[in-house]
């Protein structure tokens, strides 16, 4: 990275400190998490923030306005046909949202607390306006983050929360989370069967998911060698991600079950219709310890 680069990636970066733990932030990159750290080691799949060049390489990012997979790139919404653009590799779905992929502004900053901020105007990556806030505060033993999404536009739209965290993967990484069902998907990664889940408990390097999973109850326990996690979450659904060739994982809250837009009843699948004027708010708290 050059010297300019550099001084402009410092000019967006807002770093935030609690006791042991450190977060760094990239409100230029899509809002996101550059690195998540408890004395000194990551928590959360970490870059220093003035060398991080992209979202997608972020310890964490905001799913907004919707979760995962849009498919195809298009839906139909109040009768219309609309349509999404390309925005991740050769993927034949729209992934994640759009503010993910945006330059967010800085609100507010103190020691230990941020607000970002995403102003969103209808283009060929989302048809609708909407604002959306993300919320950090950080103390000795947790991070809280929150989204506040307000709809700008001059009628209800469609709309889903979530965050996308990355986990370093260690020896022993190791998950513990209640559920009870599983979405299997087709090869394109689309969910097309809901089938019974009895749980999740067994070590990361057992594990080979890429799914969106209901009945989440409780802490998402991650652990490993070196810290002793716990997840929780107002949304009630979570992708976990566990690539065997990959040195991550991911634990997803999420509002809605992956492409839920495309189901006989959306609704019914955790998508919201949000009227305009309206918002629509989740939180996610990750508590950290020693091992």
């Amino acid at each position: 990275m050059t010297d300019t680069a550099t001084a402009a990636a410092e000019a967006q970066t807002i770093e935030l400190q609690a006791g042991e733990l450190r977060l760094a932030l990239r409100a230029d990159l899509g809002g996101c998490v550059a690195g998540l750290w408890r004395a000194g080691l990551p928590v959360l799949r970490s870059t220093e923030p003035a060398e991080l060049a992209s979202s997608r390489l972020a310890g964490c990012y905001p799913l907004v306005p919707y979760s995962n997979r849009l498919g195809y790139r298009r839906f139909r919404w109040l009768g219309h046909e609309h349509t999404t653009q390309p925005n991740f590799d050769d993927n034949p779905h729209s992934v994640h949202g759009v503010a993910w992929q945006r330059r967010w502004a800085v609100v507010e900053r103190q020691a230990d607390s941020a607000c970002l901020r995403h102003v969103h105007a209808a283009d060929a990556h989302w048809p609708f306006a909407f604002e959306v806030e993300q919320r950090f505060a950080l103390s000795p033993q947790a991070l809280d983050v929150r989204l506040v999404f307000t709809n700008r536009a001059a009628h209800a739209q469609p709309v889903g929360l979530g965050w996308h965290p990355y986990f370093p993967k260690r020896a022993r990484s190791r998950l513990h989370i209640e559920l009870d069902t599983r979405w299997d998907n087709d090869p394109t990664g689309l969910p097309v069967r809901r089938v019974e889940q009895p749980g999740i408990d067994a070590d990361i390097a057992h594990l080979d998911f890429d799914n969106c999973f209901g009945g989440w109850r409780g802490a998402a326990r991650i652990r490993d060698e070196r810290l002793s996690m716990r997840l929780t979450s107002s949304l009630p659904y979570l992708v976990v991600f566990t690539p065997q060739t990959r040195p991550y994982y991911c634990v997803e809250p999420v509002s809605h079950v992956s492409n839920a837009i495309h189901m006989a009843d959306p609704a019914a699948h955790g998508l919201a219709s949000v009227e305009p004027g309206a918002k629509l708010e989740g939180w996610m708290r990750l508590e950290v310890d020693a091992a």
